[in-house]
């Protein structure tokens, strides 16, 4: 429960500042919106610095496409999402992910009277494209070792069910869902290893390739200037399963800040949180920072 708590007041400080700016004027019918962006940073040290220190080189790959319907009470916005990652450092035998996140996400609602709210049906798909491994070390050789952990679809989440809406713009809004449907999706060759323990690659039992849930899904968007040329994106999305440990709430936090330099250049800053206890008996973080390169269409 602290976990959420801390979630919805982080959001609902997004909220409070973007509520400060003008509503946009929504136009009718189909919009669309999509930026390209690769993300670059680097480090280097030579053989006679004393600081300590690891050359470096790492990049990431990022796509977002938003497209848009409005007509008359019937509103619908959908949006993908590719985020994709590599560091390498100095030694290493490996190159290793430090993201990767394919997701889609669709909200249809349909207009309570005049005002705000919306009846509504939402869909997200989450997985990733890469192979994801874990790493160790040969004790007797001191080589990295390399496990396949995760594969594309492996894991794959899929969340639907009706629900409402509240929406200020198309870039502010949050769907409550108290009907939701959850699957999880998993390669069977993670939960068919001799030994295996039901629940521990994500929550799915041996010799399945799939667990079903039913509970509240919780998600929001705020997209809004800070100050001139400074743009922060946040998405949001909690769950809580009502079959089991219904406590346990996931949570999923992305934050995409992007300082502008012209309109190909820019300063990106993308931090993520993800408490999932299927997954890992902890907060799972990330953080990006870098010179990043865009194009928008």
């Amino acid at each position: 429960m602290k976990k959420l708590v801390l979630a919805l007041a982080l959001f609902s400080g997004v909220f409070n500042v973007n509520a400060q700016e003008e509503e946009e004027e929504q136009k009718e019918g189909w919009t669309t919106e999509g930026n390209i962006s690769l993300l670059f940073n680097q480090s280097a040290f030579n053989d006679e610095w004393t600081g300590g220190g690891t050359s470096n080189l790492a990049g990431n790959f990022l796509f977002n496409y938003d497209f848009n319907y409005l007509k008359d009470d019937f509103t619908w916005d959908s949006k993908i999402l590719l985020d994709y990652g590599l560091t390498k450092q100095q030694g290493d035998d490996f190159a290793r992910k430090t993201s990767d996140r394919l997701e889609f996400n669709s909200i249809a609602g349909k207009q309570v009277q005049d005002s705000n709210w919306f009846y509504s049906l939402f869909l997200n798909f989450r997985t990733q494209i890469a192979k994801g491994y874990n790493f160790s070390e040969d004790a007797e050789t001191g080589q990295t070792i390399r496990t396949e952990y995760t594969n594309f679809l492996s894991p794959a989440y899929l969340q639907f069910g009706p629900g409402m809406l509240w929406k200020k713009s198309e870039n502010f809004y949050v769907n409550i869902a108290p009907a939701t449907g959850r699957m999880v999706f998993v390669d069977k060759d993670f939960t068919t290893a001799p030994g295996y323990v039901d629940g521990d690659y994500f929550g799915v039992d041996a010799d399945k390739a799939m667990r079903f849930e039913f509970g509240t899904s919780v998600s929001g968007y705020a997209k809004f200037n800070i100050i001139e040329n400074v743009k922060m994106e946040n998405m949001l999305n909690l769950y809580s399963n009502y079959l089991e440990d219904t406590k346990n709430v996931d949570i999923d936090y992305t934050m995409n800040m992007k300082m502008k330099i012209n309109d190909y250049l820019s300063t990106n800053l993308i931090f993520q949180a993800i408490y999932d206890d299927n997954a890992v008996k902890g907060f799972q973080i990330r953080e990006v920072f870098g010179l990043g390169f865009n194009y928008g269409f």
